[in-house]
């Protein structure tokens, strides 16, 4: 490739990039009434500068090859800070390894931009050979806080055995998403730490955690649920004790693992929660979405749980490196009451819906719960029906329907 060849190809790349990143979203016809999904992802690999990836240098790379490859991007926290939407995203290299860089969009819901250097994360003294899923809360303290997982090769399993791995819950701190803290890894009376969260607010003094404990790795063993601890000094992250608040439940969404999303968010009915739910089937693990609340006096108390998932994949969502998963770790409520939930689709992108607060609480607390066997679920559904079928509705439900005979 001559000079001249190597810039026709570089200004294509660079071109083809600023198109992707300046483009526009579009709004979907909501088809819940509770939430409008968008054509596009918000973020992808092909979201990431193609300086992180190519060695723009015609001396050192004269074929213009790829030399960083970026495998996908998602699983992002979120933050809105002075009207600016900053995605805190998971960014997974060719080599398999993730790291966490800061994207930032003024819409919310398109043209997100990465900053120039992904973050460089304090070290501790043991390194972390991975790290992902970063929930992002701002506390009344002061401090942004970033809770994310971090993994190490198990050190007892044998040496023949490269894939077993430890999960702890590291944590930094940071008041501008460039400068950050790393404080020690939370310690609890769990062997394996995943999907852990910080509470927003003091509670009895304390900084609350919601956890997810289990007993290996991939296998949740006696823990899989989402669990709750309080912490005197955040620079001492030690929970003597985990309470189970959100449990698994046998067919249900949530039979296999359940675990927090990203921080609760406050309404003057509760606070507001989006947790995975995981269960088993032919295809694999399938990942969906549900919403529950817990007391304002009491964070940890669930007051209400609509039955099923709030969001599942759909389409091109069911499809990536780890299908049938959708994921959540990042959402933001705005000043005028909307909220923008940010999910990762099968470990590969990012996608938005948005929604509000009166959507998702009137959701919350007037839709059924579980009913948890197949003939209460029908009586369930047969109650709504009678209702719907009332001489106010009957001319309506007769369009969509045949009287059994």
């Amino acid at each position: 490739m001559d000079q001249n060849d190597f810039q026709i190809r570089l200004r294509h790349i660079i071109q083809k990039h600023q198109k992707l990143i300046q483009s526009r979203n579009v709004k979907l016809e909501s088809e819940n009434g509770i939430y409008h999904r968008y054509r596009y992802p918000v973020l992808t690999a092909a979201h990431t500068p193609p300086f992180w990836r190519y060695d723009m240098d015609p001396k050192t790379n004269p074929l213009l090859l790829e030399r960083l490859g970026i495998n996908s991007v998602f699983n992002p926290g979120a933050i809105e800070i002075n009207k600016t939407v900053y995605l805190v995203a998971r960014v997974e290299g060719v080599d398999r390894k993730s790291f966490f860089a800061v994207a930032e969009s003024q819409t919310g819901v398109d043209q997100f931009t990465f900053h120039e250097h992904p973050i460089t994360l304090p070290e501790t003294d043991d390194p972390d050979v991975n790290v992902y899923d970063m929930r992002l809360t701002r506390h009344e303290d002061g401090w942004i806080y970033g809770v994310f997982c971090t993994e190490r090769q198990d050190p007892n399993a044998p040496e023949t055995d490269t894939s077993a791995a430890v999960a702890q819950a590291g944590i930094v701190r940071t008041t501008d998403l460039e400068k950050w803290e790393r404080l020690p890894n939370l310690k609890t009376p769990s062997l394996q730490q995943r999907n852990v969260v910080l509470h927003p607010e003091f509670v009895n003094g304390q900084y609350g955690f919601y956890t997810r404990p289990q007993d290996a790795f991939i296998e949740a063993g006696s823990g899989g649920s989402i669990g709750w601890g309080l912490c005197q000094d955040i620079k001492n992250p030690v929970i003597p004790k985990e309470t189970v608040i959100d449990g698994r439940i046998y067919h249900t969404v949530k039979e296999l693992k359940n675990g927090l999303g990203p921080p609760p968010i406050k309404s003057d009915k509760g606070w507001i929660h989006l947790a995975h739910g995981v269960r088993g089937c032919a295809a694999g693990l399938r990942y969906v979405l549900y919403l529950f609340v817990t007391s304002l006096r009491d964070p940890s108390r669930v007051i209400r749980e609509p039955g099923g998932y709030f969001i599942a994949p759909q389409g091109e969502e069911r499809v990536g490196d780890v299908s049938n998963v959708v994921f959540c770790n990042g959402w933001v409520k705005r000043a005028n009451g909307g909220v923008l939930i940010y999910y990762g689709a099968s470990d590969t992108r990012v996608h938005v819906i948005s929604t509000t607060i009166d959507q998702l609480l009137d959701y919350a607390f007037n839709t059924p719960e579980d009913a948890l066997y197949s003939e209460a679920c029908v009586l369930q559904r047969n109650d709504l029906i009678k209702k719907n079928l009332n001489k106010n509705m009957a001319p309506h439900a007769n369009l969509c329907t045949k009287r059994n005979i």
